[in-house]
């Protein structure tokens, strides 16, 4: 590997390498596909028997070539020499990865800082969250810009990014290069609203149709012994996604039954837009502060957890959630013989207060996740050959769905997961991590593979709401220029923290919205937040 130093790594010297420590168990076996998170499903991947064969002849090696590899991922996951998957994709391209990154560490992030630190770069560097570093670094010389070498040696890349230009927009930088391919995920469609069904039916209720409905069921939820067990126990709403992510904040999403969006957006008019500082978002606080004073939201929502579901729901406790369809749909099963008459269905969104059925949830189009070629790289063709092999019909089958035989079959063109592997004990995602499989290197993700995943349930609350449309659209991918990028990265963690600290607040009753209302403004306009929305706006009139 060869030296890579910048003033910045220079700088970056006093991080800690406290990040090495023990090695981490691997992800939680009740996560499915879902947490990968994008796109309309016209496309399925189908295809021939693997056989070296039948891929181009520019996707073998004339002789075998190893690249070293940098990958670590989720806190938990590094690059496995013997990862079946890899070892496929070996045989096909003649193409084999040595991975550089300590198996033991327990902080991805700081691993990668370490690595830039050391300057000593292996020829590819992966990871999740790595779009903003590949790009940085990339500017500074690290990477090296990717588009002449698909433009000429990757035409399965190429006509991807011909067919979804908006990838190529998100993973270049403010000088146009682009630095990385990344993960593309696939399906329109993530979370949706999961009710008990069986307490409605045992308190007599309908599915609640809109915001009055809504408050009235979460009331009868915390008042009228649902569970049966003569305490009040129960937890009308619940959610595992708070507090971690400010764009997946199930607390202040809430605020949607007022009318309120979460993020940026772009009015009826072409105007950008931030829905946390509407008058909206502002009514909305006022209602989910009230809700949580009444006991309507669990009262450990912000300090629960990940574990928040398995609780509420294993203990007979919880009502309603928002949250993924697959793996919500599943404690039907999981707690049919544990929870006599468990029902959990998925319903429409209740009807915000001005009568507008919607959904925010929008799956991401393209993930910070990915790799990138390192500026170390004596064998650039080859890489970007072996980067376009994933993007092979081929290629995209087995990182999606693992190796035919063993863990699908094809079946009238299409790869079926064998029953054992959708039946196993680990969620079928898990299972593919264990072989390399839908791990975030740059591909393009299937979504019939976590379709094959869901039960019915899940499958036709998914299905409601593409039928009926109710996701609406996200901001778009945009690319800043230099100047926007420097102000994004000088006011978005400041604004972001200051906003969620104060939601927080809020919604837990530490403040009045109204008596914190002007001052909550005000110092966002101290923060720099219309400044903020100014550089999101050119970005995006530069996008149309």
């Amino acid at each position: 590997m060869k030296k890579f130093v910048s003033i910045i790594m220079i700088l970056s010297l006093m991080l800690s390498v406290a990040a090495c420590g023990n090695e981490t168990e691997t992800a939680q076996n009740d996560t499915t596909a879902e947490s990968t998170d994008n796109k309309d499903t016209d496309e399925k991947t189908g295809g021939t028997e693997s056989q070296a064969s039948d891929l181009p002849e520019t996707y073998v090696s004339e002789e075998p070539l190893e690249l070293t590899l940098h990958m670590h991922f989720r806190n938990a996951y590094a690059y496995n020499d013997e990862w079946p998957v890899f070892k496929e994709a070996e045989r096909l391209t003649n193409v084999s990865l040595k991975g550089v990154a300590p198996t033991s560490a327990t902080d991805t992030q700081e691993v990668f800082n370490l690595l830039m630190v050391s300057g000593d770069l292996p020829d590819i560097v992966e990871g999740n969250n790595l779009r903003d570093d590949f790009i940085k670094y990339g500017m500074e010389g690290a990477f090296i810009p990717l588009e002449d070498l698909i433009a000429e040696h990757a035409p399965n890349i190429q006509k991807f990014i011909d067919e979804h230009p908006y990838v190529q927009t998100y993973s270049s930088g403010p000088d146009g290069h682009m630095y990385y391919i990344p993960y593309v995920p696939d399906g329109s469609v993530g979370k949706g609203y999961f009710i008990r069904k069986d307490w409605l039916d045992k308190l007599e209720l309908e599915v609640p149709k809109n915001v009055d409905d809504l408050y009235n069921v979460l009331k009868a939820f915390a008042t009228e012994d649902p569970n049966g067990n003569g305490q009040a126990d129960e937890i009308p709403y619940f959610s595992r996604h708070v507090g971690e992510n400010f764009k997946d904040n199930e607390a202040i999403r809430l605020a949607h039954f007022w009318g309120a969006r979460t993020d940026f957006f772009v009015d009826d008019s072409g105007k950008v837009q931030h829905g946390l500082v509407s008058d909206e978002f502002k009514e909305g606080m006022i209602n989910v502060a009230q809700w949580y004073e009444e006991g309507l939201i669990d009262p450990e929502i912000y300090t629960r957890g990940s574990k928040s579901r398995d609780i509420a729901l294993g203990n007979n406790i919880g009502g309603m959630t928002h949250d993924w369809f697959g793996s919500s749909a599943s404690y039907n099963t999981t707690l049919a013989d544990s929870i006599p008459g468990f029902e959990f269905v998925a319903i429409a969104p209740p009807a915000d207060s001005k009568g507008e059925v919607w959904e925010e949830f929008n799956r991401e189009l393209v993930k910070p996740d990915g790799w990138a070629i390192t500026s170390a790289n004596e064998n650039v063709v080859e890489t970007i050959k072996y980067f376009d092999f994933w993007f092979t019909e081929e290629g995209r089958r087995l990182m999606n769905y693992g190796i035919e035989g063993e863990q699908y079959d094809m079946v009238d063109g299409k790869p079926v997961f064998k029953p054992e592997v959708l039946n196993g004990d680990k969620s079928v995602q898990a299972q593919l991590w264990d072989i390399g499989g839908q791990v975030p290197i740059g591909f393009f993700q299937d979504f019939d593979y976590e379709l094959q995943t869901y039960n019915d349930i899940a499958a036709e609350g998914a299905k409601m709401y593409v039928d009926n449309d109710y996701v609406v659209d996200a901001f778009p991918l945009v690319a800043f220029n230099d100047e926007e990028q420097k102000i994004f990265d000088e006011l978005n963690t400041n604004i972001e923290t200051y906003m969620m600290e104060t939601h927080q607040k809020w919604i837990l009753g530490g403040e009045s919205v109204e008596a914190g209302w002007d001052a909550y403004i005000n110092r966002l306009n101290e923060l720099g937040f219309q400044e903020f929305v100014e550089i999101h706006q050119s970005a995006y009139d530069r996008l149309k």
